[in-house]
């Protein structure tokens, strides 16, 4: 494609990367003169309606948007089998190359990339399209450190008419928000949710899931709790974590509703200095400002002179120095309680209780004492989770001090899943925020078909504190009838089939021939599984059977002696060899005669010479 001029007039300089869905080029506007971005549809799915259809849409809204913060879409068009966008070029990288390169962007740049996002994501909702697939390697940073929104390749417009659900999940899997791995229908808070996890991921240098498949980091997304953005970066303010927080909430109504609120909170935090975290100086309650100036003392008490005026001037004179005393006093008031107060180190009273910390911090001498309540897993109720300014921070006793105080645990209620199937029983369970243990126990059911839930712990109805587990006991179908395999070896495969019949299994259809000296031509050299194993009523059996020569034919001298008693004895030779048992010989013969018979056998035999039905003598013979 490299140098290729698309549509008489863009032309191909270089590629600048790919997707899942087109490869990305720097060209040239040959009309215009300017560096151009130009996005061509993947070769493999130029057939693809479905993908034609997405790729245009791009286009479609994108150029409905006008925003500083949005790239640009200036053409589409189509030449021959190419299908392709132009935009906007943007000159810098993407933000995700920013954070691997820096590892944990400083909160002022988090926070202005943030803002900037949240401002491009605010128009495009205002205009009814919806990205869903924001992540960091779809927001550029050009070289004057502007944020700007591309790639709405898989958006499309939130109208009545589009907002169907699909079983197909859109968008990368670490910023995926949980009603997108759910396979619900995408919208406006889907989108805050991703840009959560870039200003979670820009602000520790880390995302919050990560899993060895697609499917586990989209069920983190669904069942888990990421871990606090302090915990990772000492440096994160608390009021950045709070909006991060918010953010990645994962049910929509305790997200931010619209990107106009999550801008209302990155503007508050805008200019702050991040004094919470340690990472700045301490904020400083009572800034410069503008007070009234203080006379000198002289000034203010001179005797009144002596000179004949009305009385109501000196009345005037008389309520204009006591204005001037009161606005003393007042200033050294102020100065004394708010300016003049010395500096302590911030008590810790997290894992305290309530009146505990109320206490602790009374004695300190803290007055201004607020308090918020949150769920929380593990911290008994009325017990301090965590507290604003943080443990060890130097402050002023005015300073307000807010208190987050524990409800307990939050409670859900397991759901009825039995007769679901497992993958159906996942999302059910998880959509009541629980979790299900892995692994899932298995056992074997008579009434539930492979692959569903036949039972569960706990059982429905029953109360758990919110991502707590459940215990999925699976189908694994019948408890299977075992069958002994019987030996077949020197089996014909009439007779191997025959007996394997008896027990109810089968012979496998790949029968495999093999030369064999050992095994007549027809007979079973071997068979998996071997002779006297145990498997599933039904199963197979794979035999090998003989191509021949077998072995050769050899004879042997049997020699019997009959008995001398005045009687008739009837003599009989069986040969017990390759081909199984077979009579050789059988005739009566007179008292007291001696017989000599030459057996024929193959491979090692076993000659056994019988008088009157009872065995009189056995030879084994292992000859070749």
């Amino acid at each position: 494609m490299i140098g290729k001029l698309l549509g008489n007039r863009y032309e191909i300089l270089e590629q600048l990367g790919g997707g899942g869905m087109a490869i990305v080029y720097k060209g040239r506007d040959t009309f215009l003169n300017r560096l151009v971005t130009i996005k061509v549809l993947r070769p493999e799915f130029t057939c693809d309606e479905d993908f034609v259809k997405r790729f245009r849409r791009e286009a479609q809204a994108v150029a409905s948007l006008s925003h500083p913060n949005i790239v640009s879409i200036y053409d589409v068009g189509r030449e021959n089998d190419v299908h392709y966008l132009v935009m906007e070029y943007v000159e810098g990288d993407n933000l995700k190359n920013l954070i691997r390169a820096q590892g944990v962007l400083p909160q002022e740049r988090v926070v202005q990339i943030a803002r900037q996002v949240a401002e491009a994501l605010q128009h495009a909702h205002e205009n009814n399209i919806v990205h869903r697939d924001i992540k960091p390697q779809n927001i550029l940073i050009t070289a004057a450190g502007r944020a700007k929104l591309t790639d709405f390749g898989i958006a499309r417009e939130a109208t009545t008419a589009t907002l169907t659900q699909t079983d197909t999940v859109l968008g990368s899997v670490h910023y995926l928000s949980p009603e997108q791995a759910r396979g619900e229908t995408a919208d406006q808070p889907s989108d805050l949710y991703s840009l959560g996890v870039v200003m979670y991921e820009m602000a520790t240098g880390v995302l919050p899931f990560q899993g060895d498949t697609p499917i586990a980091v989209a069920l983190k997304h669904i069942q888990e709790v990421p871990a606090l953005p302090s915990s990772l970066n000492a440096s994160v303010s608390p009021g950045l974590e709070r909006i991060i927080i918010r953010a990645m909430a994962k049910n929509i109504v305790d997200r931010y509703g619209s990107a106009r609120a999550l801008l209302g909170d990155l503007e508050g935090l805008t200019g702050q200095v991040f004094q919470d975290s340690g990472a700045a100086a301490q904020l400083d309650e009572f800034a410069t400002r503008v007070i009234p100036a203080v006379k000198d003392k002289e000034e203010l008490f001179q005797p009144a002179r002596d000179v004949s005026r009305p009385k109501k001037r000196r009345l005037a004179w008389l309520w204009g120095t006591l204005a001037a005393l009161i606005l003393v006093a007042a200033f050294y008031a102020t100065f004394e309680l708010y300016v003049n107060v010395p500096e302590i180190q911030m008590p810790n009273v997290e894992g305290s209780t309530l009146e505990e910390a109320r206490a602790i911090l009374q004695s300190q001498g803290f007055k201004n004492i607020q308090e918020n309540r949150n769920y929380h897993p593990t911290i008994p109720p009325e017990s301090v989770i965590s507290q604003d300014p943080p443990p060890e921070t130097m402050v002023k006793v005015t300073r307000n001090v807010t208190l987050t105080i524990s409800r307990g645990p939050e409670y859900r209620t397991v759901p009825d899943v039995i007769g679901y199937t497992l993958s159906d029983a996942r999302i059910k369970i998880s959509q009541h925020e629980l979790i299900v243990y892995e692994p899932y126990q298995e056992k074997y059911s008579n009434d539930y078909p492979v692959g569903v839930v036949m039972d569960q712990d706990p059982k429905p109805e029953t109360n758990l504190t919110k991502w707590s587990g459940v215990t999925l006991y699976v189908s694994k179908g019948p408890q299977p009838v075992l069958r002994k395999i019987p030996d077949l070896i020197g089996l014909t495969e009439n007779q191997a089939r025959g007996e394997l019949e008896k027990v109810k299994l089968k012979m496998a259809d790949n029968v495999i021939r093999a030369t064999s000296a050992d095994y007549m031509q027809g007979q079973i050299i071997s068979q998996n599984p071997a002779g006297g194993s145990e498997v599933e009523e039904g199963s197979e059996v794979q035999v090998t059977v003989s191509n021949g020569p077998g072995p050769e034919r050899r004879e042997v001298e049997v020699e019997a002696r009959i008995p001398d008693d005045g009687k008739r004895h009837e003599l009989k030779i069986i040969v017990n060899d390759i081909r199984g048992s077979s009579e050789a010989y059988k005739k009566e013969h007179p008292p007291g005669r001696k017989v000599v018979r030459e057996v024929p056998y193959y491979g090692k035999a076993v000659i056994q010479v019988y008088i009157d039905g009872k065995l009189a003598g056995e030879q084994t013979i292992d000859k070749h």
